[in-house]
């Protein structure tokens, strides 16, 4: 889940395939498919030619046609208005939107099956949206502090810092020299052992940059179900917003 960029434009095509390349001053290449559409995202050490990671996705297709197929079954929500009656998430469970026009302060209370938005009168879908995304980030918030309590002294780490914001095609980020994560905001709709795996898989990065062996070792010893936990984030609903 660490930070990738892509190129413009896809590299190389295999097998009908676009593969977009970024080289840098690494040792392995890494290979990867990316929501919502499947997008072949490569990392190459500087000095590997079109011909070398041509090979290497080659001996991938099988995999990489596996998960371009689960991301195109996947289920998607489609876009939000804001309205009464839209189905919404929070923490894994399902709600209906219940809005309420009147003048004061925007809030946000779930409350049953639920969720009671409280907007001024002429609030633009486009500010109801981020009424809730400002729920979703404080929701974040109360909960990622006590999952870093657990978890730090538990591995042996410190995170130079940590925040949240609205990601593509990724859960979770870290970068390895400011010891900084980052969290998709996008998890405040999940199961909030989704938060849980996502936290401890970045914080293993501090351990082990690599996705490798003693990554996974790492991750065996500390969240032995997080197989299932992985399977169980990679099940839910794709926000279309969030995803396009």
């Amino acid at each position: 889940m660490s930070t990738t960029s892509t190129l413009l434009q896809p590299v190389l095509t295999v097998s009908d395939i676009p593969v977009y390349v970024t080289r840098k001053a690494i040792k392995n290449l890494h290979l990867g498919v990316y929501p919502p559409d499947g997008q072949v995202r490569v990392s190459a050490p500087l000095h590997w030619g079109n011909d070398a990671i041509r090979l290497v996705v080659v001996t991938r297709l099988k995999w990489i046609k596996t998960q371009q197929q689960r991301f195109q079954q996947q289920a998607r929500q489609t876009p939000r208005d804001m309205v009464p009656g839209e189905s919404h998430y929070l923490w894994g469970t399902r709600y209906r939107l219940d809005v309420v026009y009147q003048p004061g302060k925007h809030q946000i209370i779930p409350q049953g099956e639920f969720l009671h938005l409280t907007v001024s009168p002429g609030t633009t879908p486009e500010n109801r949206v981020a009424v809730l995304h400002d729920y979703y980030r404080q929701q974040l918030k109360l909960r990622i502090p006590l999952l870093l309590g657990k978890w730090q002294p538990r591995m042996g780490v410190e995170v130079g810092g940590w925040g949240i914001k609205r990601m593509k095609t990724k859960w979770g980020s870290c970068n390895i020299t400011d010891r900084r994560i980052w969290l998709n905001l996008e998890l405040a709709k999940k199961p909030p052992e989704c938060l849980e795996y996502v936290l401890v898989h970045e914080l293993v990065h501090l351990l082990e940059r690599q996705h490798n062996a003693i990554f996974t070792a790492h991750m065996d010893r500390l969240l032995p179900n997080w197989r299932s936990l992985r399977g169980l984030l990679n099940a839910e609903y794709l926000s279309a917003e969030a995803w396009c």
